[in-house]
């Protein structure tokens, strides 16, 4: 970990061909991605899924001593036009020694989530971040507060798109981030996660973290997109 958390602070080298001022660069293609070592995720045994107040308090000092935190959702997917979309089904944090995940459900920990999701200065660090944000507030009445959505600090880069988690892993950190579509597709409602499911939570919000990391923290405070006051 140690070894790991050393070569995300360093500086990435620019992959060949990167961008210039003048140009706007495609994403990395799947071919190039290919050949890229694969990302080294957290482990199941840094992964704590929180259920008993012993966990939550342990998740609370872990994610308080950390100004910055990879954040992520996931809800069961919906494979019709008319299916109703009642997620998240799933909450995950991460530093850069473990992941904490959250089912919501009958007995979620608002309390714990609330000081967290709406912290102005736990920072929350993900992608498309301005997707959680409607459901979070409708499903849990909870505000996103200090936030970085690194989809357009990538494409600032010199890429055409907002990069996803994917894409950035590639082009900041030089690896290939391993993102199951059986599991990403999979039921994220269920009662007990399984394995996949919560290795596959947990380093999208790692793999935030780590890309954000790698480009050296490039937000300072006053640049945090923090939530519109109404």
């Amino acid at each position: 970990m140690q070894d790991l958390t050393r070569r995300l602070l360093d500086p990435p080298p620019a992959p060949q061909g990167h961008m210039t001022n003048s140009k706007r660069l495609p994403h990395p293609s799947k071919e190039a991605t290919a050949q890229m070592p694969v990302f080294d995720g957290l482990p199941l045994s840094q992964i704590h899924l929180i259920e008993a107040p012993a966990q939550i308090e342990f998740a609370m000092q872990s994610i308080s001593e950390a100004e910055f935190i990879g954040f992520d959702t996931e809800s069961k997917p919906t494979f019709t036009t008319d299916a109703v979309r009642d997620g998240p089904h799933v909450v995950q944090f991460a530093t850069m020694e473990q992941a904490f995940i959250v089912q919501i459900g009958p007995a979620t920990p608002i309390d714990f989530l609330k000081s967290v999701i709406e912290s102005s200065r736990i920072v929350k660090v993900g992608f498309g971040l301005n997707s959680d944000r409607g459901p979070l507030k409708e499903k849990l009445g909870l505000r996103l507060g200090a936030s970085v959505d690194l989809a357009q600090a990538v494409r600032k880069l010199g890429y055409r798109q907002a990069v996803g988690a994917k894409a950035a892993v590639a082009i900041v950190l030089g690896r290939r981030l391993q993102k199951s579509k059986k599991t990403s597709t999979s039921n994220w409602a269920l009662p007990m996660l399984r394995p996949n499911q919560l290795l596959y939570a947990a380093n999208d919000a790692y793999a935030a973290l780590a890309v954000f990391e790698a480009m050296g923290r490039p937000y300072s405070a006053p640049q945090l997109l923090r939530p519109a006051l109404i």
